[in-house]
Order: C-alpha cells, then sequence, then structure tokens
C-alpha cells in the first residue's frame, strides 16, 4: 500500500506552509517522513539543509514538534517536562534555565511551573507542548492540528504566540488543520488525497478556484425565471420556499450584469 505517492515541494524559510487532506490522505505519514520518525521507500526529503535519512541528528536539531496527539508527561510539572527536553536536546547548561523561563513567560505558564501536568487543563497543555517545542530554538515548528478539541479562545491565544514567533525569531511552519480559519493564515497551502499533492497555491487562489458564490433571487413567476436562468447562463438553479438560489464563480462580477439585464 502507497501511503505518500511521489509528492514534491518547497517551502521558503519563514514561511507558514498548510498540508490539509482529509483523514488518511498522507499527512500524517509525510510530517513523520519529515521528522525522522518514518523512513521514505524512495525519493529524498531535506529539512533545513539536512537530508532525512543521512542526517537524522542534524535534522532533529533542526525542527520542534507539536503532536497531534497529547505527548507530555503528565506525572511531572511543567517545568520538569522542559528540563527533560533540554538536555534530550542538548540545550547548554549556561542558557537553560534562561530558555525555560522565557518559553514559559511566552506561554503565560511561568505561574504554574511547579504544578504537575495532570492537573493543567487542555489549553494549558498544549501551550506547554509549544513551549516544548520551541525550547531549543528550532527552525522548522512542525504542528499537527495544532488546536484540536480546544474552545475558540484558547486558540486564537495559541494562534497570537505562534504568529508573534514567526515575526519575531522568523521561523518556519509546517501546519496541517481541519480548521479552515487556521489555513487561512498559512502563506501557501498544499492540499494532498490518496497520497498525491491535488492541488497547491495561496488560500486565496485555491478558494477562487474551489468555492463558487450562491445567489439567491425572488421573483413573480420562479418557471420563467429558472428557465431564463438556464438559457441565457447555462445555469440550473435551485427551489426552495425564500425563492431561487444558484451558484457562480464570481458573484460580484455576474450580479451586476444579472440585474442590469
Amino acid at each position: 500500500m502507497v501511503a505518500v505517492d511521489n509528492i514534491s515541494f518547497t517551502v521558503a524559510p519563514g514561511e507558514i506552509f498548510g498540508f490539509l487532506g482529509p483523514n488518511g490522505a498522507g499527512k500524517t505519514t509525510t510530517i513523520n517522513i519529515l521528522c525522522t520518525l518514518s523512513k521514505p521507500t524512495s525519493g529524498q526529503a531535506i529539512v533545513n539543509g539536512f537530508d532525512v535519512v543521512r542526517q537524522q541528528s542534524q535534522v532533529r536539531q533542526s525542527i520542534g514538534l507539536v503532536f497531534q496527539d497529547p505527548s507530555l508527561d503528565e506525572r511531572l510539572s511543567g517545568l520538569q517536562n522542559l528540563r527533560f527536553h533540554a538536555l534530550v536536546y542538548n540545550v547548554p547548561s549556561s542558557v537553560r534555565q534562561q530558555r525555560i523561563e522565557q518559553v514559559l513567560r511566552m506561554t503565560e505558564l511561568w505561574d504554574r511551573r511547579h504544578g504537575e501536568v495532570r492537573t493543567y487543563s487542555g489549553g494549558m497543555k498544549r501551550r506547554l507542548e509549544l513551549a516544548r517545542g520551541l525550547l531549543h530554538y528550532p527552525k522548522v515548528l512542525f504542528l499537527d492540528e495544532p488546536t484540536l478539541g480546544l474552545d475558540p479562545q484558547t486558540r486564537n491565544r495559541i494562534w497570537e504566540y505562534i504568529l508573534e514567533l514567526r515575526q519575531r525569531e522568523g521561523i518556519t511552519i509546517f501546519l496541517t488543520t481541519h480548521y479552515m480559519d487556521e489555513a487561512d493564515k498559512a502563506d501557501r497551502i498544499a492540499i494532498i488525497d490518496y497520497g498525491k499533492l491535488v492541488a497547491m497555491d495561496t488560500p486565496e487562489r485555491l478558494k477562487k478556484i474551489v468555492a463558487k458564490d450562491i445567489i439567491s433571487v425572488k421573483t413573480s413567476d420562479d418557471d420563467r425565471a429558472t428557465e431564463e436562468i438556464r438559457l441565457r447562463y447555462q445555469i440550473e438553479t435551485k427551489r426552495d420556499s425564500n425563492g431561487l438560489t444558484f451558484e457562480v464563480a464570481s458573484g460580484e462580477e455576474f450580479l451586476p450584469t444579472f440585474i442590469k439585464e
């Protein structure tokens, strides 16, 4: 079975790159390959200038990863989780405490640093995972459904951290999400389905390609209007209790002509 089928893309430094697709499309497999958690059967992947197969250690030092599923040790405090991560990633002892305090303050968890993670709310745990992913100053941050299951207020706050970080540090962000408002924050979006890339462009251009505007009209003779629209514009209408509706590619251009005629 082929999970990812001959895909190719480039992400620019400092870019927010959205990676979208239905469940089972190949998103997680792609991230696992880029993060050295899975080995590709063919092809080549380069992250921050390092080959994901031949230079795994350098790749891992270059990236931060916020998993879709929680991966914190809930028996430890927030501070202990970050200290362990700093040791694993060889953060120098001379700057270790300074960086830990920096990311905890940035994510507004400094006052709860000694509390056990199991006492944290869902939003606090997500913020701690984000802090952990940023602790070793990664060049590329992988966010796999970073706000899944969180309330809108917490989602917005986490995105404030992410966008502030991107602006301040120039970090590259590789994002998977099912939330369209989050996808809109990306500079470009790639859509994968059945292991193949089916589209890649800016959010605005993709929406113009895929989306259509809905026009609603009320008439004194719906049957005649339906026939007229079909003959003149080759558009099929739908009828409900409020009148007729139909879809067009660009409503702001179509509507003035439609009203005039």
